[in-house]
């Protein structure tokens, strides 16, 4: 902790981009960012009843801790938000987040404490990044080639969005369109074709199963992100790998509400 240009005490996070997915011109192409310490001003945040209603409080608190200027929040990557996430509630909290897991043998929570610190980035192969956030995967089926990019924090409250305009049809027809719709924003061309309609036809009508799980599968691999796999131990004595959830409860652990 040191005082500096901002006149307050603040840190330098390591995004698990490496800044490489962002445009020459961003701040955020450093592949760090710059944050202060949570005070009582950020647990006003965290508190705000009419935040949580709207699901804003987590991104109103990123805005408040991040003091680099040019740094939007809605531009980071969703790993590199998470990660955000993870720093930021152990300069606020610690490093020990006490929570309640779900034994799924007996179907009861059961209360541990997770050593924050020991979460590190994900492995990922920085070649695939060489343009940027547009990443080219040929289908293992058809053969197709298709062009995608990675999710920003805008990205998400943009499908947010059309995802609760689709909410009466969804409930009329039973089936949810997230998954088509995450797709059709993540996908910026098949086969050269950029056309939005054409993408559209494409995934609605052609992209097929096998080759949507293989997709999948490969576009996991070159989201960066923070590792929050945990080895939890059962009272039994039973391991098991559980992936830490990064929502309001993060902020405000077992114990501490």
């Amino acid at each position: 902790m040191a005082e500096n240009q901002y006149g307050f005490p603040t840190e330098v996070l390591s995004l698990p981009s490496q800044g490489l997915l962002y445009p020459e011109d961003s701040p955020l192409r450093s592949g760090t960012i710059d944050v202060k310490y949570m005070t009582a001003k950020e647990e006003d945040i965290l508190t705000s009843t009419n935040l949580i209603q709207k699901g804003l409080v987590i991104d109103k608190l990123l805005e408040s801790v991040v003091v680099q200027q040019g740094i939007n929040v809605d531009d980071l990557l969703i790993g590199d938000k998470n990660a955000l996430m993870v720093g930021t509630r152990i300069l606020g909290y610690g490093k020990e987040y006490r929570t309640r897991i779900m034994n799924p043998d007996t179907n009861e929570y059961e209360e541990t404490t997770i050593d924050l610190t020991q979460f590190n980035h994900k492995k990922v192969d920085v070649e695939s990044y060489k343009n940027g956030n547009l990443f080219s995967y040929t289908l293992p089926n058809s053969k197709r080639v298709v062009e995608f990019k990675l999710m920003t924090g805008l990205d998400e409250k943009n499908i947010k969005q059309q995802l609760k305009d689709y909410e009466k049809a969804a409930e009329l027809t039973g089936v949810s369109n997230e998954l088509t719709t995450r797709l059709k924003y993540q996908i910026q061309s098949v086969d050269g074709n950029k056309e939005q309609s054409f993408i559209d036809n494409f995934v609605d009508n052609e992209f097929l199963a096998l080759d949507t799980k293989a997709y999948r599968k490969y576009y996991g691999e070159v989201s960066p992100d923070i590792d929050m796999i945990f080895d939890f131990t059962t009272k039994d004595g039973k391991t098991i790998k559980v992936d830490v959830p990064l929502g309001i409860d993060f902020f405000w652990p077992a114990g501490d509400k």
